[in-house]
C-alpha cells in the first residue's frame, strides 16, 4: 500500500488528481462547520442526542451535528438515484429508453435525477427542521414563521446541490466516486471523536472497580474493528473469474483471458442505499410527531424506520440484501455483457453465445450476490443488535456500516490509482 502511494505521488497526473480531491474535501469540511442562519446553536447539542442524528450523519457525511449548510449531505441525491433506477426497470418507458442510449441517455437521466434531488432535499430539510424543533425544549429555530422555515429549507437544499456538484467534480477530475468519497470524508472526520468518546465513557468516566472491565471492553472494540477491516478487505478483493475465449485471435500459450466478477459485485452502494431508504421515511415522520405521536400507525412506522429497535434493524439488513441483488444486475447487465462478448468475437467455453450466455452470467451473479449480501448484512446487523441488546452507544451500532463504507472507498481508490499507474507504464513502454 505504501509503495503504491509512493509511486502515485511521483506521477504528475495522479498527484494533481489527489490534490484536487483534497481541495474539494477541504471545502466540504469548511461548509460542514458553517451553521444554517436562523438556528439556535444551543439547541444543536440537544438535537444531537436523538437516535436519528447518527444515522443521518452516516449517510449525509457528518454535517448534521452543527446543523450546517451541508446537513443533508448527499442523502437526497442517493434517494433520487434509487427512485430513478427503480423506475428504469421497465416501469417508465422513457427512462428505460434513455438507459439504452449510452452517454446521451445517461446525461438525460442525470438531469432528471438532479431535479428529483431538489424536491427530495427541500422536503427532507423541512421535515428535519420541524421535527428537531419539536424535539428541543426551547426550539431549534429562533423565529417561528413559515418564511424562516422556507429560508432554512432553501439554504439546506442549496447546500445539497452544491455538495452534489462537488462530488461530480471529484468523479471527473479527482480520485474515486465523488459521492462515496464525500461520505467517506465525513465518517473519517468523526472517527477519532467516536473512539475517544468510547474510551472516556468506558475507562476515564468509570469508578476504579469498573475500570478494568471498561479497559477490556475498549480493547475488545478495537480488536473487533480490526477483524471487520480484515474480513471486509478480504471479501471485497475476492473475485470469480469466468474464462473467455476469442475466435478472432490466437490465445497466448500459458495464459487465459477471463472476466473477473467480484464476490461483492455491488460494493458499498447497497449499504448507502439501505441507510438512505431508512432515513428518508424517518425524516418525513418527524413532520407528524406533534400531532400523530399517539396514533398507532405512527408508532408502528417509527418502530419500522428506526435503527434503535430490533424490527428496524432487521428491515435495514433485509434492505441491504435486496439492494445487493438489485445493484449487482445494474453494475453487470447480463444482457449487455452477452451482446458485448458477441460483438468482440468472444464466448464463454461450453456456453452458447446470446441467451445462454446471459442466463449463465445471471446465475453466477445470483450466487455471488447471495454470498455478498449475507456478508454485508451480517457486518451491518451484528453491531446494531449488540447496541440494542446491551444498550451500547449508537456510534458502535453504526460502526459496521461506517467501516463497510470506509473500506470500500479506500479499496476503490487503491484500484483506481493502480490503474493509472499501469496506464503510465504502458504509455512509457509505447513511447
Amino acid at each position: 500500500m505504501f509503495s503504491t502511494l509512493k509511486n502515485a505521488l511521483k506521477d504528475k497526473e495522479i498527484r494533481s488528481k489527489l490534490y484536487f480531491t483534497l481541495f474539494i474535501l477541504l471545502l466540504y469540511r469548511i461548509g460542514a462547520n458553517i451553521a444554517v442562519p436562523g438556528v439556535d446553536a444551543k439547541a444543536i447539542n440537544q438535537v444531537a442526542q436523538t437516535g436519528l442524528v447518527p444515522m443521518l450523519d452516516t449517510v449525509s457525511g457528518g454535517g448534521l451535528d452543527n446543523y450546517s449548510i451541508f446537513s443533508l449531505g448527499v442523502s437526497p441525491y442517493i434517494t433520487a438515484q434509487i427512485v430513478i433506477q427503480l423506475l428504469q426497470m421497465d416501469i417508465v418507458p422513457t427512462l428505460v429508453e434513455w438507459g439504452k442510449q449510452g452517454e446521451v441517455g445517461r446525461r438525460k437521466t442525470n438531469q432528471v435525477t438532479r431535479y428529483l434531488t431538489l424536491a427530495v432535499a427541500f422536503v427532507q430539510s423541512i421535515g428535519i427542521t420541524l421535527g428537531f424543533n419539536a424535539l428541543t425544549s426551547y426550539g431549534l429555530v429562533k423565529t417561528q414563521s413559515p418564511l424562516t422555515y422556507a429560508e432554512i429549507a432553501i439554504i439546506m437544499t442549496g447546500g445539497t446541490m452544491l455538495l452534489t456538484w462537488l462530488g461530480d467534480e471529484i468523479t471527473d477530475k479527482g480520485l474515486g466516486n465523488g459521492v462515496s468519497v464525500i461520505i467517506f470524508a465525513g465518517i473519517i472526520a468523526r472517527f477519532p471523536n467516536g473512539i475517544v468518546s468510547i474510551f472516556q465513557e468506558n475507562v476515564l468516566n468509570t469508578s476504579a472497580s469498573d475500570r478494568l472491565q471498561g479497559i477490556l471492553f475498549f480493547i475488545g472494540i478495537i480488536i473487533a474493528i480490526l477483524i471487520v477491516i480484515k474480513l471486509v478487505t478480504w471479501v471485497e478483493q475476492a473475485d470469480r473469474r469466468i474464462p473467455i475465449q476469442y475466435t478472432r485471435r490466437a490465445t497466448v500459450s500459458g495464459s487465459e483471458s477471463f472476466l473477473p466478477l467480484k464476490v461483492n459485485v455491488s460494493g458499498v452502494i447497497p449499504v448507502i442505499f439501505a441507510s438512505s431508504f431508512i432515513v428518508t421515511p424517518a425524516t418525513i415522520l418527524l413532520l407528524f410527531q406533534n400531532t400523530q405521536s399517539d396514533q398507532q400507525w405512527y408508532q408502528v412506522m417509527t418502530q419500522i424506520f428506526s435503527l434503535q429497535t430490533t424490527p428496524g434493524v432487521i428491515i435495514y439488513t433485509l434492505l441491504i440484501v435486496l439492494f445487493t441483488f438489485f445493484y449487482a444486475f445494474v453494475q453487470v447487465n447480463p444482457e449487455k455483457l452477452s451482446e458485448n462478448l458477441t460483438k468482440q468475437g468472444a464466448y464463454i467455453p461450453s456456453v452458447w453465445p446470446g441467451k445462454n450466455t446471459q442466463e449463465y452470467v445471471s446465475k453466477i451473479l445470483i450466487r455471488l450476490s447471495t454470498v455478498g449480501s449475507v456478508f454485508l448484512g451480517l457486518v451491518a446487523l451484528l453491531p446494531q443488535l449488540a447496541t440494542n441488546i446491551w444498550d451500547l452507544p449508537s456510534s458502535i451500532g453504526l460502526g459496521g456500516t461506517s467501516l463497510l463504507i470506509v473500506i470500500g472507498v479506500v479499496l476503490e481508490l487503491s484500484r483506481q490509482v493502480k490503474g493509472l499507474l499501469m496506464k503510465r507504464e504502458y504509455v512509457g513502454f509505447i513511447r
